[in-house]
């Protein structure tokens, strides 16, 4: 009966590990929307699925705008939109916070100029 014992203790062991490391590496995602019209955005990030960010993200804009639309989505990195003096924007993702603002401001240089970063999101991984 022990040797029983044991080999259930030792299968239920292997088994939360096993848990553990699909837990550790399930992915995070996050998503930035944003309204042209208003330049109203939402956030969000942490989220288990893409759709779930980007839900998120689309129900914190829409409290402020009629308009809003997902501007980037990211999973394990950062996000950021940045807006020219015209109007014209850009957004971008990136492996940390400086390549996700770098890359929103190439994209926004593409519309207009004087770009600045005006919402930047990380997921926690």
């Amino acid at each position: 009966m022990p040797k029983f014992h044991l080999a259930i203790m030792t299968v239920a062991t292997v088994l939360a590990s096993c848990v553990s490391v699909a837990e550790a590496r399930a992915d995070n995602y996050g998503a930035i929307a944003y309204s042209p019209e208003t330049g109203a955005v939402g956030w969000s990030y942490d989220h288990p699925s893409r759709r779930q960010a980007e839900r998120a993200a689309m129900r914190n804009c829409r409290g402020y705008a009629y308009d809003c639309r997902i501007a980037t989505y990211f999973s394990n990195a950062c996000g950021a939109v940045a807006r020219a003096r015209n109007g014209g924007w850009g957004a971008d993702w990136g492996q940390d916070r400086e390549e996700a603002e770098s890359n929103a401001l190439d994209a926004c240089y593409n519309h207009g100029d004087g770009c600045r970063v005006v919402r930047w999101a990380c997921t926690s991984r």
